[in-house]
């Protein structure tokens, strides 16, 4: 039985204009899209800005609100609960976010940051809260000396390990990762990557995790979906999406990944601009008149690919 089972997800803000603001389209952030995650894996939602993958992940854990669809999670539709019911799953579904300055109060101490899932859920005695906060900062590698310290005291891979260390305190079973090392040093990235992995196997964390970054994504993922203009172009394991690409979005995408040896730098920059103009050709056999992606269909058990 999976963890966490979207169908059909919609997202979609209504546009106003004329006199009495009249709603009169809508942008259709996601439009209809559907994947599943099993327990102790990491899915991985990758795609250009825009395309709709941070506000899946802001549905699912209650700041969006849905459409349309179902967010299955255990078994309960969390999108037909009202805010009192979903109350009682939030703790098991914690999320870290993108920049880890902004998420952080700067106004609070880290004790009170990391503590407050606690107070909002668990309400502890005030030395078994302390207790606690302690024991989860040395578990992110955090001295705990420096709880009473502000955020602004910390460098920047620190303050996403204390973003890391609140979304920990509750002993989630799903955490939705938000690009969580973009705004991080690439030294500092594999850092925090590699920790995460750590947790993961140490907790039994399932991860959603939400990037553009492809090379990330595959040293991260067991499984991919790809998103375009709000849908799913393709989805597959990371062996499927990375060694056989079937949509030409993809294969935009993974051409895309800057390469590091000099030596095949001219090579990797001709394969660029194949790429690109077969993306240009061959556009209308990939998606419909408005441009938008077709619906999944299968090609294996485990790939599937938006074909017309």
């Amino acid at each position: 039985m999976p963890l966490l089972k979207i169908e059909n997800l919609k997202v979609y803000y209504p546009v106003r204009g004329g006199f009495f603001r009249r709603v009169v389209d809508h942008v259709k952030a996601v439009n209809d899209i559907s994947f599943e995650l099993q327990p102790g894996e990491t899915y991985g939602l990758v795609g250009e800005s825009g395309c709709g993958k941070t506000t899946t992940g802001r549905t699912i854990v209650g700041l969006n609100h849905a459409t349309a669809g179902k967010i299955v999670f255990e078994g309960t539709d969390l999108a037909r609960l009202s805010r009192k019911e979903f109350q009682h799953y939030r703790k098991d579904i914690q999320m870290i976010f993108q920049d880890p300055y902004s998420s952080l109060n700067p106004k609070k101490r880290v004790a009170d940051i990391i503590a407050e899932p606690i107070r909002n859920f668990e309400k502890l005695p005030r030395e078994q809260e302390r207790e606690k906060v302690r024991e989860v900062m040395e578990k992110v590698g955090l001295s705990p000396d420096s709880m009473f310290k502000y955020p602004h005291e910390f460098s920047g891979g620190q303050r996403q390990r204390i973003g890391i260390a609140r979304a920990l305190t509750l002993n989630p079973k799903l955490i939705i990762a938000d690009e969580p090392v973009s705004a991080l040093d690439v030294s500092v990235q594999a850092q925090v990557l590699n920790f995460m992995k750590d947790i993961q196997k140490e907790f039994g964390l399932t991860y959603l995790f939400i990037s553009h970054d492809l090379g990330i994504i595959r040293h991260m993922c067991d499984r991919i979906g790809i998103m375009y203009r709000g849908r799913f172009v393709e989805e597959g394991t990371s062996d499927e999406i990375y060694e056989n690409p079937q949509h030409i979005y993809t294969k935009r995408l993974l051409s895309a990944i800057p390469n590091g040896d000099p030596e095949n730098r001219a090579a990797q920059k001709q394969y660029r601009e194949k790429i690109n103009n077969e993306f240009r050709q061959a556009f209308r056999d990939y998606f419909d008149e408005e441009g938008k992606p077709y619906h999944l269909k299968p090609v294996s058990h485990t790939h599937s690919v938006a074909l017309p």
